[in-house]
């Protein structure tokens, strides 16, 4: 079904004073439309969850001038509140030396002393007075209804609009797929806004009238609005953005959906769309009030739009707390220097046991020590663990899916085909599948309730204890590629072990860890997935990796190239469950005879390192000692809010040899990459690490910081209360905006922050030369750290932190 712009309701419209064509084609803006909406990072769907840097569109500023922008533009808070600094003073966390470093690093004239600080900790912190952001129509109405929610103007149109993009953008939960999806965004929203009482009902009159007698092509539409509304020019930008984060959760989707098209060279306009229909909500609401009172009140909040934009740059408060929370990172940091400077643990000088290659993920670090310690033969190294295989995955009928980091494109298509057994399963479903169309249905699932109802609540009981037993191995069914020839085969396996500085010294058994979890009834389910495969389990990439790297063909081609692999060296793939910390060795059948042995040997070895894994993973879990194998139980209990942390408490990230780290507690909180300089003399390597690992390790960082200063801003709220919207996102309760960001369980306890919000510390075994050079030629990694979104020091090879990057590709060395 289709409908054309022209024929919408105009003849209702109220005439307008048309505009000069050439108004809504300034360069300017364009360039205000185009900032505002560089301004959304974007956001992945639930079944690809993918951490992103919520504070992306910002990384061009340094972070104060960032925390400082974001305070003046929406009132979000990214540090945390004072009286957390205090607490942190109080407890030892941080230190008199730590505010004198943090200090030392203040600009020069922000007139702040330690005793300033110290005096400022000491008292209670000041009462918490309304920030002046930039504001919105809908502000406005809202103020003027003195905190009225029922009447709430912005509340009841960002539910109206959340609610059409539910259905515009749906992913299959709808029964009744909306007929206008065929439409590009604005024009849809334009023709379906005729037939929606919902603004009539509530008071807001005019809403199609509105929509009719402005532009149809969404630029125009803005410059419309804008000049209506007196917004001058130097605000657009501002005014523009508030728009936006608005409806940030839908905004950031939309954003990504954009994000993809550009990166094929399609240009993404969607999110404008978006803006034009937040914009034109704005003005239907504007038209709504001609008193005195409203006619004042917004002339007043556009007078405030314009004087904010200098007003915080010396804000008192807020240097403060940014001095604070600087010492609180200081004080993490020395930390890691303790934790890193025992020296470096000597590299046994006969052949390993076993080598197995995790992803770098910070649960692995925990994995990895367990295992050394019940195995000290066998050796760990750290690898993104997509295992340099850029797979586009499909099992089955499912449509396929990108296997790699966001910031890469695939380049394999690979297709699993179900084996016998697994085609048993999936028939086998069918009637699953059948049930939970009943249960979905927007009709049939009342009469669901009464006819299956009491069966389901005996069901729901018997879940609630939890199943340790619920999952099994992963199935591994037989993989078909795209038919690559043997030149790109070696060169991906021949990256592969250049990048995870395995070139030589390959034990008999080399395994190919990668990870994902299991849980249920759990909507961010891929937020604890493998971040380097797109939000999936990395069982497919350690599959391929490893089949790839035991074909005959490809280690002729690596021995041409300088990499030989011994004829007895065989590669296995492997699946590390992050919630129960089991580890899945897949495809046993293939291991040939002579390894079986040691195999079965190295199975009896990883189920020690997992209750050993589990034992320390308890006591965060907050369960007695004695009581890992609760853990277990977690994974199948279906109302759980916390059946694993995640990568909460992640800090900091290290490339160097596994002798620099093994054996030392790093507490499951750094991503751990092998790198050794010495092989690595073009630093081909370092320039992979420092371009897509690191800076997917920093998007993870910062997702979880700012789920955890304001996650009212940048997370997803309570967990328990929230609906799944059109497959793609969760509302808390049942409206509102969609929720960006990790649910508030994800990082805290209950009584405390598990997470500590920090931005992340970079540990490279590396000389700060060689990473200058790599700085110079990678702008956009140089930009995140000299703004100081990142921190970078360089280690000695026993594992000293010798120097400290200051910005402008200089170093200072440290004592």
């Amino acid at each position: 079904m289709s409908l054309a712009v022209s024929e919408l309701p105009t003849d209702r419209a109220q005439p307008v004073q048309s505009l000069k064509p050439s108004w809504s084609k300034s360069a300017r803006l364009k360039g205000a439309i185009k900032q505002a909406c560089e301004r959304i990072a974007p956001l992945w769907p639930l079944s690809s969850f993918v951490a992103v840097n919520p504070f992306l569109g910002f990384s061009g500023l340094p972070f104060a001038s960032a925390v400082r922008e974001l305070r003046r533009l929406t009132g979000a808070r990214a540090v945390m509140p004072r009286d957390f600094y205090r607490q942190a003073l109080q407890a030892g966390r941080i230190e008199p030396v730590d505010l004198a470093a943090a200090l030392s690093e203040a600009p020069p004239g922000a007139g702040l002393t330690a005793e300033r600080l110290i005096r400022a900790l000491a008292l209670d912190p000041p009462a918490a007075s309304p920030v002046r952001r930039i504001a919105t129509v809908a502000d406005v109405l809202d103020k003027l209804a003195a905190g009225d929610r029922q009447v709430s103007r912005t509340a009841f149109m960002v539910d109206e609009i959340s609610k059409w993009c539910a259905a515009y953008f749906d992913e299959g939960e709808a029964a009744w797929p909306a007929p206008w999806r065929d439409m590009p965004l604005y024009t849809a929203w334009r023709w379906s806004v005729r037939f929606d009482g919902n603004s009539r009902a509530m008071g807001v009159k005019g809403l199609a009238d509105t929509v009719a007698g402005l532009a149809a092509n969404p630029v125009e539409a803005i410059a419309e609005v804008l000049e209506r509304l007196a917004i001058p020019v130097d605000q657009w930008t501002d005014y523009l953005y508030r728009a936006l984060y608005d409806v940030r959760g839908w905004a950031a989707y939309v954003r990504r959906l954009d994000w993809e098209e550009e990166r094929s060279g399609v240009a993404g306009g969607r999110l404008v769309d978006l803006l034009a229909i937040r914009v034109v909500w704005g003005y239907a609401l504007y038209r709504q009030r001609k008193d005195t009172a409203f006619v004042f009140a917004w002339r007043e909040a556009v007078a405030s739009g314009e004087a904010s934009q200098g007003a915080l740059a010396a804000a008192d408060d807020l240097a403060i707390d940014l001095a604070l929370h600087r010492a609180y990172e200081i004080a993490l940091q020395r930390r890691f220097f303790r934790m890193l400077s025992g020296g470096p643990e000597p590299r046994a000088s006969f052949r390993p046991a076993l080598q197995a290659v995790f992803c770098i993920d910070v649960r692995s670090e925990t994995y990895r020590r367990a295992l050394e310690a019940v195995w000290p033969e066998a050796e760990t190294l750290g690898f993104a663990g997509f295992f340099g295989m850029p797979l586009n995955y499909g099992q089955g009928d499912e449509e396929a899916h990108a296997q790699c980091p966001v910031l890469l494109r695939p380049t394999v298509n690979l297709q699993a085909v179900l084996k016998p057994s697994g085609n048993l399963i999936k028939r086998s479903t069918t009637a699953s599948s059948f049930l939970s169309q009943l249960k979905q249905s927007a009709v049939s699932c009342f009469g669901f309730v009464e006819a299956f109802g009491l069966s389901y609540g005996a069901k729901l009981a018997l879940a609630a204890k939890g199943d340790a037993g619920a999952f099994a191995a992963p199935e591994t069914p037989s993989l078909m590629s795209d038919g690559l020839d043997l030149a790109r085969r070696a060169a991906l396996a021949e990256g592969a072990l250049k990048d995870m500085s395995l070139v030589e010294d390959f034990a008999r058994l080399v395994l190919m860890v990668g990870h994902g979890s299991s849980t249920t009834n759990n909507a961010h389910k891929a937020s604890l997935d493998c971040g380097a495969c797109g939000g999936h389990s990395g069982a497919p990439n350690a599959r391929f990796a490893a089949a790839l790297l035991n074909e005959p063909a490809v280690r002729g081609e690596l021995a041409q190239r300088g990499i030989r692999i011994p004829t007895d060296t065989w590669f296995v793939a492997g699946l590390h469950d992050t919630t129960t910390d089991t580890l899945w060795i897949m495809d046993r059948d293939q291991v040939p005879a002579s390894h079986r042995i040691e195999l079965a040997h190295a199975l009896d070895h990883f189920g020690t390192a997992s209750r050993l894994a589990r034992a320390e993973r308890a006591g965060l879990m907050g369960l007695q000692p004695g009581q890992e194998d609760a853990v277990l139980a977690r994974s199948g209990d279906w109302s759980q809010v916390r059946p694993e942390w995640g990568l909460a408490r992640a800090a900091a990230f290290i490339a160097a040899p596994r002798s620099i780290t093994r054996g030392r507690d790093l507490e499951g909180r750094v991503f751990l990459h092998s790198y050794d300089r010495n092989a690595d003399p073009g630093l081909e390597v370092l320039e992979l690490i420092l371009t897509a690992p690191l800076i997917v390790a920093s998007w993870i960082s910062l997702q979880y910081y700012g789920s955890t200063v304001d996650n009212a801003a940048f997370g997803a709220g309570d967990k328990t209360l929230h609906n799944v919207c059109g497959r793609v996102g969760v509302l808390e309760g049942n409206a509102g905006d969609l929720r960006p960001g990790l649910p508030l369980q994800s990082v805290h306890d209950g009584k405390h922050f598990v997470h500590e919000p920090v931005r992340l510390s970079a540990f490279i075994a590396a000389e700060p030369e060689a990473i200058s050079e790599v700085l110079s030629r990678q702008p956009k990694v140089r930009e995140l750290v000299d703004n100081g979104w990142l921190f970078l020091f360089t280690l000695d090879d026993a594992g000293h932190t010798t120097h400290r990057y200051t910005g402008s590709l200089s170093w200072e060395a440290l004592a």
